[in-house]
Protein backbone atom coordinates (compact mmCIF):
# COMPACT_ATOMS: atom_id res chain seq x y z
CA UNK A 1 0.00 0.00 0.00
CA UNK A 2 1.14 3.58 -1.00
CA UNK A 3 1.65 6.12 2.18
CA UNK A 4 1.35 9.29 0.56
CA UNK A 5 1.74 12.43 3.18
CA UNK A 6 -0.77 15.29 2.47
CA UNK A 7 -1.94 18.79 3.43
CA UNK A 8 -5.36 19.74 3.22
CA UNK A 9 -5.84 23.22 3.13
CA UNK A 10 -9.09 23.24 5.38
CA UNK A 11 -7.38 20.64 8.06
CA UNK A 12 -3.96 20.20 9.19
CA UNK A 13 -1.03 18.02 7.91
CA UNK A 14 -2.09 14.37 8.11
CA UNK A 15 1.02 11.72 7.65
CA UNK A 16 0.85 8.29 6.78
CA UNK A 17 -2.22 8.63 5.26
CA UNK A 18 -3.41 5.68 2.45
CA UNK A 19 -4.92 5.92 -0.98
CA UNK A 20 -7.99 4.14 0.31
CA UNK A 21 -8.60 6.69 3.23
CA UNK A 22 -7.38 9.60 1.11
CA UNK A 23 -10.61 8.95 -1.02
CA UNK A 24 -13.17 9.03 1.71
CA UNK A 25 -11.65 11.82 3.22
CA UNK A 26 -12.14 13.69 -0.05
CA UNK A 27 -15.59 12.41 -0.44
CA UNK A 28 -16.41 13.62 2.97
CA UNK A 29 -14.50 16.47 2.15
CA UNK A 30 -16.80 17.24 -1.15
CA UNK A 31 -20.31 17.24 1.34
CA UNK A 32 -19.22 20.66 3.08
CA UNK A 33 -18.61 22.34 -0.03
CA UNK A 34 -21.46 24.00 -2.50
CA UNK A 35 -23.35 22.20 -5.13
CA UNK A 36 -21.28 24.33 -7.50
CA UNK A 37 -17.69 23.33 -6.25
CA UNK A 38 -18.81 19.29 -5.11
CA UNK A 39 -17.97 17.98 -8.75
CA UNK A 40 -14.78 20.17 -9.51
CA UNK A 41 -13.77 18.23 -5.95
CA UNK A 42 -14.40 15.20 -6.40
CA UNK A 43 -12.55 15.13 -9.76
CA UNK A 44 -9.28 16.39 -8.22
CA UNK A 45 -9.91 13.82 -5.11
CA UNK A 46 -9.81 10.42 -7.42
CA UNK A 47 -6.94 12.38 -9.45
CA UNK A 48 -5.19 13.08 -6.77
CA UNK A 49 -3.36 9.39 -6.17
CA UNK A 50 -2.23 9.17 -9.19
CA UNK A 51 -0.62 12.81 -9.12
CA UNK A 52 0.95 12.26 -6.04
CA UNK A 53 2.67 9.11 -6.69
CA UNK A 54 4.46 10.92 -9.43
CA UNK A 55 5.14 14.09 -7.87
CA UNK A 56 5.65 13.05 -4.54
CA UNK A 57 9.84 13.02 -5.45
CA UNK A 58 9.59 16.68 -7.14
CA UNK A 59 11.46 19.65 -5.31
CA UNK A 60 10.09 21.60 -3.46
CA UNK A 61 11.05 25.12 -4.66
CA UNK A 62 8.89 24.43 -7.64
CA UNK A 63 5.27 25.52 -8.16
CA UNK A 64 4.01 21.80 -8.47
CA UNK A 65 5.97 20.87 -5.07
CA UNK A 66 4.14 19.21 -1.92
CA UNK A 67 6.11 20.89 1.10
CA UNK A 68 6.51 24.84 1.08
CA UNK A 69 7.87 26.79 3.86
CA UNK A 70 6.57 29.98 5.77
CA UNK A 71 9.33 32.30 6.32
CA UNK A 72 9.43 33.91 10.23
CA UNK A 73 7.31 37.60 10.45
CA UNK A 74 4.78 36.09 7.86
CA UNK A 75 1.50 33.65 7.81
CA UNK A 76 0.39 31.23 4.87
CA UNK A 77 -2.75 31.67 2.77
CA UNK A 78 -4.22 29.92 0.90
CA UNK A 79 -6.28 29.76 -2.41
CA UNK A 80 -8.43 26.66 -4.49
CA UNK A 81 -9.43 26.83 -7.38
CA UNK A 82 -9.31 30.58 -6.91
CA UNK A 83 -10.80 30.66 -3.53
CA UNK A 84 -8.99 31.73 -0.67
CA UNK A 85 -9.36 29.26 2.17
CA UNK A 86 -9.46 30.49 6.13
CA UNK A 87 -7.03 28.11 7.10
CA UNK A 88 -4.26 30.83 8.67
CA UNK A 89 -0.69 29.24 8.38
CA UNK A 90 2.26 29.98 11.13
CA UNK A 91 5.90 29.78 10.42
CA UNK A 92 7.46 26.34 9.06
CA UNK A 93 6.97 23.82 6.89
CA UNK A 94 3.86 22.76 5.72
CA UNK A 95 2.13 20.91 3.13
CA UNK A 96 -0.09 21.29 0.23
CA UNK A 97 -2.25 19.52 -2.56
CA UNK A 98 0.44 20.81 -6.01
CA UNK A 99 -1.87 22.17 -8.66
CA UNK A 100 -4.70 22.45 -6.39
CA UNK A 101 -4.00 24.61 -3.88
CA UNK A 102 -2.04 27.26 -4.31
CA UNK A 103 0.16 29.61 -0.88
CA UNK A 104 1.19 32.84 -0.46
CA UNK A 105 2.77 34.43 2.53
CA UNK A 106 1.96 37.54 4.09
CA UNK A 107 3.58 39.45 6.10
CA UNK A 108 2.51 40.59 9.23
CA UNK A 109 5.57 42.24 11.15
CA UNK A 110 6.88 45.61 10.44
CA UNK A 111 6.89 46.65 6.97
CA UNK A 112 8.38 49.89 5.10
CA UNK A 113 6.43 50.78 1.98
CA UNK A 114 8.28 53.86 0.08
CA UNK A 115 6.11 56.02 -2.20
CA UNK A 116 8.40 57.45 -4.82
CA UNK A 117 7.93 60.46 -7.22
CA UNK A 118 4.77 62.06 -5.80
CA UNK A 119 4.03 65.37 -7.71
CA UNK A 120 2.10 68.20 -6.83
CA UNK A 121 0.75 71.70 -7.23
CA UNK A 122 0.66 74.12 -4.38
CA UNK A 123 -2.33 76.35 -3.84
CA UNK A 124 -0.39 79.41 -5.89
CA UNK A 125 -0.03 77.11 -9.14
CA UNK A 126 3.57 76.02 -8.35
CA UNK A 127 4.68 72.00 -9.53
CA UNK A 128 6.49 70.61 -6.42
CA UNK A 129 7.74 66.73 -6.27
CA UNK A 130 8.06 64.63 -3.26
CA UNK A 131 10.96 62.41 -4.13
CA UNK A 132 9.82 59.95 -1.53
CA UNK A 133 7.37 59.07 1.23
CA UNK A 134 7.87 55.89 3.81
CA UNK A 135 4.85 54.60 5.62
CA UNK A 136 5.55 52.03 8.10
CA UNK A 137 2.73 49.76 8.79
CA UNK A 138 1.63 46.46 9.94
CA UNK A 139 -1.08 44.04 8.69
CA UNK A 140 -2.85 42.46 12.22
CA UNK A 141 -2.49 39.11 11.96
CA UNK A 142 -6.31 38.21 12.85
CA UNK A 143 -7.52 40.31 9.99
CA UNK A 144 -5.34 38.71 7.37
CA UNK A 145 -8.22 36.83 5.84
CA UNK A 146 -10.48 40.00 5.99
CA UNK A 147 -8.26 42.03 4.20
CA UNK A 148 -7.01 39.89 1.62
CA UNK A 149 -10.82 38.63 0.80
CA UNK A 150 -11.96 42.72 0.17
CA UNK A 151 -8.55 44.05 -1.48
CA UNK A 152 -5.86 40.76 -2.23
CA UNK A 153 -2.16 40.57 -1.21
CA UNK A 154 -1.29 43.77 -2.54
CA UNK A 155 -3.44 45.94 -0.52
CA UNK A 156 -0.94 48.36 0.29
CA UNK A 157 -1.42 49.27 -3.45
CA UNK A 158 -4.86 50.69 -2.88
CA UNK A 159 -4.40 52.32 1.04
CA UNK A 160 -0.73 52.88 0.97
CA UNK A 161 0.81 53.94 -2.57
CA UNK A 162 -2.40 55.36 -4.27
CA UNK A 163 -3.79 56.78 -1.02
CA UNK A 164 -0.19 58.62 -0.10
CA UNK A 165 -0.36 60.27 -3.79
CA UNK A 166 -4.11 61.49 -2.90
CA UNK A 167 -3.59 62.88 0.31
CA UNK A 168 -0.63 64.81 -0.98
CA UNK A 169 -2.20 66.46 -3.49
CA UNK A 170 -4.77 67.48 -0.98
CA UNK A 171 -2.86 68.80 1.02
CA UNK A 172 -0.45 70.77 -1.21
CA UNK A 173 -3.90 72.35 -2.73
CA UNK A 174 -4.64 73.74 0.36
CA UNK A 175 -1.49 75.55 1.22
CA UNK A 176 1.18 77.54 -0.41
CA UNK A 177 4.55 77.13 -1.96
CA UNK A 178 5.70 79.21 1.43
CA UNK A 179 4.03 77.07 4.07
CA UNK A 180 4.16 73.41 2.29
CA UNK A 181 8.35 74.09 1.73
CA UNK A 182 8.90 75.94 4.97
CA UNK A 183 6.29 77.14 7.15
CA UNK A 184 4.09 73.58 8.02
CA UNK A 185 6.36 71.13 6.87
CA UNK A 186 7.08 69.95 9.79
CA UNK A 187 3.09 68.63 9.74
CA UNK A 188 2.80 67.03 6.82
CA UNK A 189 4.40 63.66 8.69
CA UNK A 190 1.69 63.37 11.07
CA UNK A 191 -1.53 64.93 8.84
CA UNK A 192 -0.58 62.02 6.65
CA UNK A 193 -0.24 59.61 9.21
CA UNK A 194 -3.73 60.74 10.59
CA UNK A 195 -5.36 60.67 7.02
CA UNK A 196 -4.35 57.16 6.01
CA UNK A 197 -4.95 55.47 9.37
CA UNK A 198 -8.33 57.28 9.76
CA UNK A 199 -9.85 55.62 6.26
CA UNK A 200 -7.79 52.26 7.10
CA UNK A 201 -9.93 52.07 10.51
CA UNK A 202 -12.79 52.35 8.70
CA UNK A 203 -12.56 50.67 5.68
CA UNK A 204 -9.57 47.89 6.50
CA UNK A 205 -9.38 47.76 10.29
CA UNK A 206 -6.34 45.21 9.54
CA UNK A 207 -3.84 48.12 8.40
CA UNK A 208 -2.06 49.54 11.21
CA UNK A 209 -0.15 52.99 10.08
CA UNK A 210 2.73 53.43 12.63
CA UNK A 211 4.75 56.05 11.01
CA UNK A 212 5.07 58.31 8.26
CA UNK A 213 8.40 59.95 7.15
CA UNK A 214 8.05 62.82 3.56
CA UNK A 215 11.17 64.03 2.58
CA UNK A 216 11.95 67.92 1.64
CA UNK A 217 9.76 68.28 -1.73
CA UNK A 218 11.51 69.47 -4.80
CA UNK A 219 11.22 72.59 -6.13
CA UNK A 220 11.94 74.70 -9.23
CA UNK A 221 15.35 75.57 -9.26
CA UNK A 222 14.62 79.48 -9.13
CA UNK A 223 12.15 79.36 -6.49
CA UNK A 224 14.77 77.22 -4.78
CA UNK A 225 17.31 80.28 -4.90
CA UNK A 226 14.64 82.44 -4.06
CA UNK A 227 14.19 80.41 -0.83
CA UNK A 228 17.38 80.37 -0.01
CA UNK A 229 18.30 83.88 -0.50
CA UNK A 230 15.32 84.65 1.91
CA UNK A 231 16.38 82.00 4.18
CA UNK A 232 19.96 83.46 4.31
CA UNK A 233 18.74 87.06 4.53
CA UNK A 234 16.46 85.89 7.49
CA UNK A 235 19.81 83.99 8.67
CA UNK A 236 21.44 87.51 8.97
CA UNK A 237 18.62 89.32 10.58
CA UNK A 238 18.33 86.12 13.17
CA UNK A 239 21.73 86.68 13.47
CA UNK A 240 22.01 90.69 14.28
CA UNK A 241 19.33 90.06 16.28
CA UNK A 242 20.59 87.53 18.87
CA UNK A 243 23.90 89.77 18.54
CA UNK A 244 21.52 92.50 19.54
CA UNK A 245 20.13 89.60 22.55
CA UNK A 246 23.73 89.28 23.52
CA UNK A 247 24.86 93.10 23.86
CA UNK A 248 21.75 93.63 25.81
CA UNK A 249 22.89 90.66 27.64
CA UNK A 250 25.69 92.04 28.42
CA UNK A 251 24.96 95.40 29.11
CA UNK A 252 22.23 94.40 31.82
CA UNK A 253 25.26 91.93 32.89
CA UNK A 254 27.33 94.76 33.55
CA UNK A 255 24.63 96.93 35.31
CA UNK A 256 23.79 93.65 37.54
CA UNK A 257 27.13 93.59 38.33
CA UNK A 258 27.62 97.23 38.92
CA UNK A 259 24.42 97.28 41.26
CA UNK A 260 25.50 94.37 43.18
CA UNK A 261 29.29 96.12 43.20
CA UNK A 262 27.49 99.17 44.75
CA UNK A 263 25.28 97.45 47.07
CA UNK A 264 28.25 95.31 48.60
CA UNK A 265 30.15 98.26 49.03
CA UNK A 266 27.39 100.41 50.37
CA UNK A 267 26.96 97.34 52.54
CA UNK A 268 30.72 97.53 53.75
CA UNK A 269 30.19 100.98 53.96
CA UNK A 270 27.53 100.41 56.36
CA UNK A 271 28.87 98.08 58.43
CA UNK A 272 32.53 100.11 58.74
CA UNK A 273 30.32 103.04 59.96
CA UNK A 274 28.50 100.78 62.58
CA UNK A 275 31.33 99.60 63.40
CA UNK A 276 33.19 103.40 63.92
CA UNK A 277 29.83 104.71 65.89
CA UNK A 278 30.50 101.30 67.79
CA UNK A 279 34.36 102.08 68.81
CA UNK A 280 32.79 105.68 69.27
CA UNK A 281 30.30 105.18 71.28
CA UNK A 282 32.72 102.61 73.19
CA UNK A 283 35.49 105.37 73.64
CA UNK A 284 32.69 107.75 75.08
CA UNK A 285 31.42 105.19 77.58
CA UNK A 286 35.11 104.79 78.30
CA UNK A 287 35.80 108.47 78.47
CA UNK A 288 32.23 109.03 80.80
CA UNK A 289 33.94 105.96 82.95
CA UNK A 290 37.41 107.63 83.85
CA UNK A 291 35.73 111.02 83.87
CA UNK A 292 33.63 109.58 86.49
CA UNK A 293 36.95 107.87 88.06
CA UNK A 294 38.65 111.19 87.69
CA UNK A 295 35.74 113.29 89.14
CA UNK A 296 35.49 110.75 92.03
CA UNK A 297 39.09 110.58 92.71
CA UNK A 298 39.80 114.66 92.36
CA UNK A 299 36.38 114.49 94.63
CA UNK A 300 38.14 112.14 97.35
CA UNK A 301 41.64 114.81 97.07
CA UNK A 302 39.41 117.32 97.56
CA UNK A 303 37.58 116.00 100.56
CA UNK A 304 41.18 114.87 101.95
CA UNK A 305 42.41 118.62 101.54
CA UNK A 306 39.68 119.85 102.98
CA UNK A 307 39.78 117.57 106.02
CA UNK A 308 43.70 118.27 106.16
CA UNK A 309 43.16 121.89 106.02
CA UNK A 310 40.35 121.54 108.89
CA UNK A 311 42.27 119.80 110.66
CA UNK A 312 44.90 122.31 110.78
CA UNK A 313 43.07 125.17 111.07
CA UNK A 314 41.34 123.26 114.20
CA UNK A 315 44.91 122.74 115.44
CA UNK A 316 46.15 126.26 114.67
CA UNK A 317 43.31 127.84 116.19
CA UNK A 318 44.47 125.50 119.39
CA UNK A 319 47.72 126.64 119.26
CA UNK A 320 46.98 130.55 119.38
CA UNK A 321 47.59 130.71 123.15
CA UNK A 322 49.51 133.26 124.22
CA UNK A 323 52.22 131.30 125.68
CA UNK A 324 52.74 129.62 122.10
CA UNK A 325 52.67 133.16 120.66
CA UNK A 326 55.39 134.09 123.56
CA UNK A 327 57.48 131.13 122.09
CA UNK A 328 57.34 131.95 118.84
CA UNK A 329 57.88 135.70 119.20
CA UNK A 330 61.47 134.80 121.81
CA UNK A 331 62.25 132.38 118.65
CA UNK A 332 61.60 135.21 116.17
CA UNK A 333 64.19 137.76 117.89
CA UNK A 334 66.74 134.76 118.69
CA UNK A 335 67.07 134.32 114.90
CA UNK A 336 68.30 137.94 114.31
CA UNK A 337 71.83 138.93 114.57
CA UNK A 338 70.77 142.81 114.77
CA UNK A 339 70.17 143.52 118.47
CA UNK A 340 70.65 146.86 119.53
CA UNK A 341 70.67 147.51 123.53
CA UNK A 342 69.88 150.44 124.92
CA UNK A 343 70.07 151.85 128.78
CA UNK A 344 67.37 149.67 129.65
CA UNK A 345 66.30 146.00 128.32
CA UNK A 346 62.54 146.95 127.72
CA UNK A 347 64.16 149.96 125.47
CA UNK A 348 65.76 147.64 122.97
CA UNK A 349 65.73 148.06 119.24
CA UNK A 350 64.64 145.63 116.92
CA UNK A 351 65.22 145.74 113.65
CA UNK A 352 62.04 147.85 111.86
CA UNK A 353 61.47 145.74 109.55
CA UNK A 354 60.72 142.65 111.44
CA UNK A 355 59.65 144.54 114.36
CA UNK A 356 56.65 145.66 111.86
CA UNK A 357 55.81 142.57 110.65
CA UNK A 358 55.98 140.89 114.55
CA UNK A 359 53.37 143.76 115.93
CA UNK A 360 51.07 143.41 112.42
CA UNK A 361 50.70 139.36 113.40
CA UNK A 362 50.46 140.16 117.23
CA UNK A 363 47.86 142.75 116.55
CA UNK A 364 45.53 140.19 114.10
CA UNK A 365 46.04 137.24 116.11
CA UNK A 366 45.43 139.36 119.40
CA UNK A 367 41.87 140.20 117.84
CA UNK A 368 41.08 137.15 116.37
CA UNK A 369 42.01 135.64 120.44
CA UNK A 370 39.81 138.92 121.77
CA UNK A 371 37.17 138.11 119.31
CA UNK A 372 36.86 133.86 120.06
CA UNK A 373 37.57 134.63 123.78
CA UNK A 374 35.88 138.18 124.60
CA UNK A 375 37.41 141.56 125.35
CA UNK A 376 41.77 141.85 125.91
CA UNK A 377 40.64 143.12 129.41
CA UNK A 378 39.32 139.53 130.89
CA UNK A 379 42.59 137.96 129.13
CA UNK A 380 45.72 139.51 131.06
CA UNK A 381 47.98 137.73 129.38
CA UNK A 382 47.35 139.29 126.18
CA UNK A 383 48.16 142.93 127.25
CA UNK A 384 51.28 141.65 128.30
CA UNK A 385 53.12 142.16 124.52
CA UNK A 386 56.05 145.04 124.79
CA UNK A 387 55.02 148.06 123.49
CA UNK A 388 57.52 149.45 120.94
CA UNK A 389 57.36 152.96 119.50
Amino acid sequence: MAIVALYDAETKIIPGMSSNYLKQLTSHEACFHNDSRSRLDTIFANCYDMLARELRTMLPSTSLSILHQVPEGHVGVYWRGGALLKTITDPGFHLKLPLVTQFEPVQVTLQTDQVRDIPCGTKGGVMINFEKIEVVNRLRKEFVYETLLNYGVQYDNTWIYDKIHHEINQFCSSHSLQEVYIDVFDQIDEKMKEALQGDCTRYAPGIEIINVRVTKPAIPESIRRNFEQMEEERTKVLIAIERQRVVEKEAETKKKMAISEAEKNANVSKILMEQKLTEKDSSRRQAEIENQMYTAREKSLADADFYKVMREAEANKLKLTPQFLELKFIEAIADNTKIFFGDKVPNMVLDQRLLGNFLQVSKEVSKEVNSESGSGEDNPEVNMLPEIP
